[in-house]
């Protein structure tokens, strides 16, 4: 349940060197399930959604997939917003497209700064994770009933108890590819998981994760009542690259992506592809999004049957802000992104 927030302070070492830390009292997985449930319906959609997305990726579906969305939500109701928008065009190009809206909640730090709606939903640097998991799981809750698979990337190995059962599609990005926590947590999940190469541009820290997640784990964790419990993990099958670039490095081009899927295929994993148009591909240009896209799909027109899919960081306005008063309406406050005029226009031209 939505429980109240209540602090503790608690001295954890005896030493007058070290702070003493507080917690925070939250409600298990199964209390907020419970509290705010998938029905059967959206539940029997969700893993439909997965199935379409594992074909995509084994070849047996022609259709290119699209992750999309901000780069992180700030504003629940500019995301919905931009949902029902995406929702719309992704019915129109279905065809030829498997359309997957990106809904981040959590946003992963270089050092320090904003860390996504799930950690502070007011925005004010105190957090509030009791408020961010509730405002989250209604938020995706929100989104699947208007018909839409999602996207998350899991950064805290918890979140996934909370919220994954709403998720179809989920990454491990470039800083969180090489922890062994999250290729066990990936080893448990469900659903189909994109591994961003390293932040060096290098892939072989994602084909050691892809590795690692086939393979049956045992590791410490949370049971969904709130218990510490050793998890046992089956490996999942349906893990794969995505190339984002790297410190001065892009790697969108035919020369890199052929390096990538012969150095998959000599490790004897998933040799499908996922370009990110954003990020270091990008240099932090969101603009720069458009022309990669057109090249990494014409590489796919002329033979290359490796690429499965492309990601896209949009919202419904163009840019970023900094986070403060009077901010413009669907506008990221993260990373820069394609406005929605651009993003329709992208996705009909492809």
């Amino acid at each position: 349940m939505n429980m109240p927030l209540k602090t503790e302070t608690l001295d954890t070492v005896s030493s007058t060197t070290c702070q003493p830390r507080q917690e925070a009292k939250l409600p298990t997985a199964n209390e907020l399930r419970q509290q705010f449930p998938a029905g059967e319906p959206l539940t029997r959609a969700i893993a439909g959604y997965r199935e379409q997305i594992r074909n995509v990726l084994k070849g047996e579906d022609p259709r290119t997939l699209i992750v999309i969305g901000p780069c992180s939500i700030h504003d629940e109701q500019a995301a919905l917003d931009y949902g029902t928008k995406l929702k719309a065009l992704a019915d129109e190009v279905s065809d030829r497209f498997l359309i997957v809206m990106r809904a981040y909640l959590e946003k992963p730090r270089t050092t320090v700064g904003w860390k996504g709606l799930l950690y502070d939903p007011a925005r004010t640097g105190a957090g509030d994770l009791n408020q961010g998991l509730v405002r989250s799981r209604k938020l995706l809750l929100a989104l699947s009933e208007l018909g839409l698979p999602l996207a998350t990337e899991a950064l805290s190995p918890f979140m996934m108890d909370y919220l994954g059962d709403l998720v179809s599609w989920t990454a491990i990005g470039a800083r969180t590819t090489e922890s062994q926590i999250h290729r066990e947590l990936v080893s448990g999940l469900p659903m189909p998981t994109g591994f961003k190469n390293g932040t060096d541009g290098g892939v072989a820290v994602a084909i050691n994760a892809m590795k690692s997640a086939a393979h049956s784990h045992h590791h410490m964790g949370i049971s969904h009542s709130g218990a510490p419990a050793m998890i046992t993990t089956a490996g999942n099958p349906d893990t794969h690259l995505v190339l984002r670039g790297g410190r001065g490095v892009t790697n969108y081009d035919e020369t890199s992506i052929a390096r990538a899927v012969k150095e998959l295929q000599s490790a004897g994993v998933s040799a499908s592809v996922m370009v990110d148009c954003s990020h270091d591909n990008a240099c932090k240009q969101a603009e720069r999004q458009v022309e990669i896209a057109h090249e990494v799909m014409a590489q796919k027109r002329n033979g290359n049957a490796h690429i499965k899919g492309l990601m896209l960081e949009s919202f419904l306005a163009f840019g970023r802000q900094d986070d403060g008063e009077d901010l413009i309406y669907g506008c990221s406050i993260t990373d820069p992104c394609l406005g929605w005029e651009q993003t329709e226009a992208l996705i009909r031209s492809l």
